[in-house]
């Protein structure tokens, strides 16, 4: 028998994990969460402890399966013999109904028969039946009650229908097809007259008071043909007597001139009678669909207008709700936001565009800002406590609102549009403490190896598929300049995996990881890496974390903890089923069918692509063709490739992907959307843009008198000028903070310029102008640019580990400066072909270009001005001859250790490091 995980074992005992998990505690069973494993011994326990409690939950439920299907097999007996009583009733009342109407007839008869013997006929009374007369007579008056019940029937509908038009209407229809096929019936008897004549079409209907009128008379005209008849019979009968021979036959000739005159007399009348109430019924139906229609017409223009202010004021109640919604989540008050009279002013407005908003002239603005002692022109800015002050001399209630508020979108998903996605981890921890170390044991990509020092220089976005669940990993640098990315990644993310070296203990980058998971409200999941090391003392790192609120689950706290080894590989698998397990915790919902929106994790300029962003996606589907805003940037996507390389049709929720096609290269962090229309990109982008440019006009400080003054009669505050080139955006802002962060006192930093990509002739000129210093970082110097630096004596200063560079700017700036580590380059080689030998790898047959190539120099591989490699020259070789240096103008064979993908067109520089004591 094979051990089994709880959640496995739990869902074979029909309870849930956690159940099984609070069993499992009470028998002193080791088991942390649904996804632990047990062994064979734990599992045959758990089953002998269960078993009994497990057949009584069994036979419980087979009780309460067997009493629902013994209360359903009642419920149906009795309502099969509900039906069996309506049906037995249904029949008996039909049959009771047979059986009243033939009493009736059977009645009405003997009547008739008395009538006829009683006529002073000197005939003896026959049985009846026996004569035609008398049976047709009998069938007459039947006849004649039928077609009054039926008038009657008439006269109650119309009545029924002008009291209640709806209801009317429906049953006016019902009841004309009824008395259409009573009347078809009718004239099919067997002892029906002949066929009336049929109504003449095009007649014209006579008004509804006039006919009502004209059917009274002529009721009244049968009534006294009813009573005439029996002296009309006498006269006949009287009248006829030589003709009683005739009657020998059984059907004489006399009763045959009989039977059509007294059918004439008395079906005939009520046929008209019967066709007049048809045509009432049908007058009043026409009468109530004319005031229906009449109503529908006045409803569709007088009532239909309260419709649609109905359905506007519902519309304008949601917009409101939403709007106080979105005020709340913002930190804003909602009064403000809801109340008309109070007019949004976009931080940093000019005075031309506040005069705009308020709707009044500039002049008057200008005006009052003079009265104030602010001497403003028409494009120049207005800070926030002005805009109040003016307004309120002005009467007028208004509201700064800042871009990030102005820009802001708070999306309102239904639950039903909600659907699971994907986890997003970020890990974290200090320098050196094996975050890449990590991913890489979990991805297997060997990224440590490619990264300067092993510490990684800018974030990286990857996803790893386990049992079928995805993952996405956020990989952040650990030095202290990547405070914004790490905050970056606080704000991205579902989990965050804190990562300690059980050497080193609590470092101030963990602290600060702590403190950006907890202002972010994300969970934290403790790795404490390096347990192989000898120094490791996994226990000393749960009591330094216990004093920064981060808790063991096993001392009673929320935090689980996970002790690896990533260089040796070791528990992994907890890692991953933890991640996993904190995931499931947290239910994490997206909505895959909005439009898409996210945030960009890094961007760059690629030579040959263009502007790159990495972007996270967090709602709806991201595909090609889509128009994206970043921050200041805009622009259709192009393609879509994913962190392997390749290109994808769509990117789901927490998926990372770059993305081709901006105009610009976003700023690192900015919130990605897709819009609809491109010219409302476009405008959003440029609106951006602008406010960026002006924000970054007011931040420059002109010289004046009184600061000229003040440095002169101080003698000691000076300014260093720096241009910042870099690979990627994220760079660029961590030296800017980081520099900015730096006591400026006696130094005061200016950064001039920074932007991505190499040091190019116009850095190097521009440097020279304005006397700064160029720092490049994972950049190289491109074209003529050298050359340049160094007739104009411009000093450039190129970096691959971030905080070198950080350390030396605060070294010069303090007076503190330690021997520089100077890079003397020696010599170029140009690679013109390569060559695959076996076992050895790649080898580049290079032509050397400038200077002298050594065999024991350090060389760096440049490819379209970046360096994408640098090691230590593996051979050196002429002619097959190795050879200790090789000068400019000679061609040679040079292998590069530990990397092959060498191409036609690079550049190997060969230097030498050296220290050289500093003179400044």
């Amino acid at each position: 028998m094979a051990s089994m995980r709880v959640h496995e074992l739990a869902k074979e005992f029909d309870m849930s994990s956690k159940e099984l998990l609070d069993k499992l505690q009470q028998m002193k069973i080791p088991a942390k969460s649904h996804a632990s494993m047990l062994a064979d011994a734990y599992v045959d326990k758990i089953r002998k402890n269960l078993e009994p409690e497990i057949k009584q939950r069994a036979g419980q439920l087979e009780d309460e399966e067997a009493a629902k299907l013994a209360q359903e097999r009642a419920e149906a007996e009795a309502r099969k013999a509900e039906e069996e009583r309506a049906r037995r009733e249904a029949v008996e009342q039909e049959r009771a109904a047979r059986e009243a109407e033939r009493a009736q007839r059977a009645e009405g008869s003997p009547d008739d028969e008395h009538a006829l013997g009683a006529d002073g006929s000197d005939k003896p009374k026959k049985a009846p039946g026996s004569s035609p007369f008398e049976s047709l007579a009998s069938q007459i008056e039947s006849e004649k009650e039928r077609v009054a019940r039926e008038a009657a029937e008439a006269r109650a509908r119309a009545r029924q229908a002008k009291m209640a038009a709806e209801v009317a209407k429906k049953q006016a229809v019902e009841e004309a097809l009824r008395n259409r096929n009573a009347k078809g019936a009718k004239s099919a008897s067997p002892a029906a007259a002949p066929k009336k004549p049929a109504p003449v079409l095009g007649a014209k209907k006579p008004a509804f008071d006039s006919l009502l009128s004209q059917i009274e008379a002529e009721k009244q005209r049968i009534e006294a043909q009813k009573q005439a008849a029996p002296a009309a019979r006498d006269a006949a009968r009287k009248g006829s007597k030589p003709e009683r021979p005739a009657k020998k036959g059984k059907k004489g000739g006399h009763v045959e001139q009989i039977v059509p005159e007294l059918e004439q007399q008395a079906s005939q009348p009520e046929d008209r009678y019967a066709q007049m109430a048809v045509q009432a019924e049908k007058l009043q139906r026409d009468k109530v669909l004319a005031e229906a229609r009449a109503a529908v017409a006045a409803a569709s223009t007088h009532e239909g207008e309260g419709r649609r202010k109905k359905r506007k004021e519902k519309r304008e109640a949601e917009n409101r709700e939403r709007m106080e919604l979105e005020a709340i989540e913002k930190g804003l008050d909602p009064t403000l936001v809801l109340d008309d009279s109070v007019v949004e002013i976009p931080q940093g407005a000019t005075v031309a565009k506040f005069a705009e908003i308020l709707g009044v002239q500039p002049n008057d603005i200008i005006k009052r800002l003079f009265m104030l002692g602010q001497v403003l022109t028409l494009t120049q800015s207005m800070g926030d406590d002005l805009v109040e002050l003016i307004a309120d001399d002005m009467g007028r209630k208004v509201r700064v609102v800042s871009p990030e508020e102005e820009y802001a979108v708070v999306y309102h998903d239904k639950d039903e549009d909600l659907k699971p996605r994907p986890p997003v981890v970020t890990v974290m921890g200090h320098v050196d403490h094996g975050k890449t170390s990590l991913l890489d044991a979990i991805r297997d990509t060997g990224v440590v190896a490619s990264e300067a020092g092993g510490i990684t220089q800018h974030i990286g976005a990857s996803v790893v598929e386990i049992d079928g669940k995805q993952i996405t990993f956020i990989d952040t640098p650990g030095h202290e300049a990547f405070t914004a990315m790490r905050a970056r990644g606080a704000q991205v993310t579902d989990v965050i995996v804190l990562v300690v070296a059980a050497d080193d203990g609590v470092m101030p980058q963990t602290v600060e990881a702590i403190n950006h998971a907890k202002a972010a409200e994300v969970p934290i999941v403790v790795a404490v890496n390096k347990i192989d090391k000898p120094g490791a003392n996994p226990d000393r790192v749960r009591q330094e974390l216990v004093e920064y609120g981060v808790i063991p689950e096993e001392w009673g706290g929320s935090n689980m903890f996970v002790e690896v080894s990533a260089k040796q590989r070791l528990h992994i698998d907890d890692v991953l089923e933890t991640i996993i397990l904190q995931a499931d915790v947290l239910e994490l919902k997206a909505n895959p069918d909005a439009e898409a929106s996210g945030f960009v994790i890094e961007a760059n300029l690629d030579k040959g692509r263009g502007p790159v962003a990495t972007v996270l996606v967090q709602r709806g589907t991201l595909h090609p063709g889509d128009v994206v805003v970043a921050g200041t940037s805009y622009g259709r996507v192009r393609a879509l490739v994913d962190p392997h390389g390749k290109h994808v049709d769509e990117a789901l929720p927490a998926d990372p992907v770059e993305i081709l096609g901006l105009n610009s290269v976003p700023v690192a962090g900015d919130e990605f959307r897709v819009f609809e229309d491109e010219r409302d990109a476009r405008k959003l982008a440029e609106e951006r843009a602008l406010r960026a440019r002006l924000a970054e006009q007011e931040s420059k400080s002109h010289m004046s008198l009184d600061d000229l003054f003040n440095r002169i009669e101080e003698g000691k505050q000076t300014d260093l000028n720096l241009i910042v080139k870099a690979d990627v955006q994220g760079s660029i802002e961590a030296l800017r903070d980081a520099f900015e962060k730096m006591d400026q006192s006696e130094v005061r930093i200016n950064i001039v310029h920074s932007a991505v990509g190499g040091i190019t002739e116009t850095d190097v000129t521009l440097a020279s102008a304005s006397d700064a210093i160029i720092i490049g970082f994972n950049v190289r110097p491109t074209g003529k640019s050298k050359q340049q630096a160094e007739k104009e004596k411009v000093d450039i200063r190129l970096y691959r580990i971030i905080y070198q560079a950080i350390e030396e700017i605060n070294a010069a700036r303090v007076g503190l400066l330690s021997p520089d580590i100077v890079e003397e380059d020696t010599g170029v080689a140009e690679v013109r072909e390569t060559f695959k030998v076996p076992k050895v790898g790649t080898i580049a047959g290079c032509y050397i270009i400038d200077g002298e190539i050594h065999r024991d120099d350090k060389v760096r591989i440049v490819r379209d001005g970046t360096i994408i490699f640098e090691g230590v020259m593996e051979s050196l070789r002429r002619f097959k001859d190795d050879v200790k240096s090789v000068k400019q103008g000679y061609e040679c064979g040079i292998g590069i250790h530990g990397y092959q993908d060498l191409k036609i067109g690079d550049h190997i520089e060969g230097y030498t490091v050296k220290e050289v004591e500093r003179t400044e």
